[in-house]
């Protein structure tokens, strides 16, 4: 089923509840390129659906429950750097390549225990944790 309507807008229903809760760019960004990669892929939903959030971490980070735009442009961490085939890890959402600075910031809205002390990568997997128990929690 297209993620988009006729006039181009995001399909509420057909989002996934993270991009629900997110701004009109991060689900039109995500709609759109599920619906480009659906056609291009041969009706592969698990593939469109991989390409789409690829698209979406390259504008928008998670943050919590819901999708915000990035300062900058690009990809969000190694495995989105190299491309679809990487054995990189993914970092879920979490801008990976921001400053420490910045997701010390994010662990601080989040409430992260420890975030002081915590390295760069810690507080990325920190983050992604606390991204996922928010997303859980949201969905009851």
């Amino acid at each position: 089923m297209p993620k988009t309507t006729r006039s181009g807008a995001a399909r509420q229903s057909e989002l996934p509840s993270t991009l629900q809760r997110s701004d009109e760019k991060a689900q039109r960004t995500f709609a759109h390129t599920y619906d480009a990669a659906i056609e291009q892929y041969d009706g592969d939903e698990e593939r469109a659906h991989r390409v789409a959030f690829a698209a979406l971490k390259h504008t928008h980070e998670k943050v919590g429950d819901s999708w915000r735009p990035k300062a900058e442009y690009g990809p969000s961490d190694p495995h989105a750097e190299e491309g679809a085939d990487s054995d990189a890890p993914t970092a879920g959402g979490v801008d990976a390549n921001a400053s420490k600075a910045h997701l010390y910031d994010l662990a601080k809205e989040l409430g992260v225990d420890g975030r002081s002390r915590m390295t760069k990568e810690e507080l990325v997997e920190a983050i992604g944790k606390e991204n996922d128990r928010r997303s859980r929690r949201a969905l009851g």
